[in-house]
């Protein structure tokens, strides 16, 4: 039971796994700040409020006379700009310059391909052996004896 356990968290996978989650959490802390503390206070500025959670609110009044509840769709705004904050970050960060990467290598690879010489396969190196042992056979026909291999 512990031998399995081992080989499943010394996976390469899941290490990589592991660091993703702790760089992500850092990212994100990152991130939060940008928008909690430079874009809701601007945007909430734009509409006289706090921030953006509290610009865009409708309060809808209750049945049964209590507390009114309270939608904050600036707090929705707020988490798409947010989401779109860290898309934006990943792709140029990450996915833009990794796929530039790999474009790059593949280009070497196909000019690299055309450029060598293709190796021969099986059934042109088995005539190449026919040929030179035919020819090994035809130099010496009078001694009856075949070449040494």
């Amino acid at each position: 039971m512990l031998k399995g356990f081992k080989e499943f968290i010394m996976r390469g996978n899941v290490i990589d796994l592991a660091v993703a989650v702790v760089i992500g959490a850092a990212f994100t802390a990152i991130v939060n700040a940008l928008v909690e503390g430079l874009l809701n206070p601007a945007l909430g500025a734009l509409f006289s409020a706090d921030n953006l959670k509290t610009a865009w609110t409708v309060d809808i009044p209750s049945m049964s006379g209590g507390k009114p509840a309270t939608l904050m769709f600036g707090a929705l705004v707020a988490a798409v700009i947010q989401f779109l904050l860290v898309a934006a970050a990943v792709y140029f960060a990450l996915v833009m310059p990794i796929n530039y990467m790999k474009r790059r290598a593949e280009e070497k690879r196909q000019a690299g391909a055309s450029d060598a010489e293709v190796p021969p396969d099986e059934l042109q190196l088995l005539a190449e052996i026919r040929d030179l042992l035919a020819k090994g056979s035809a130099d010496n026909p009078a001694d009856g004896k075949h070449a040494a291999l």
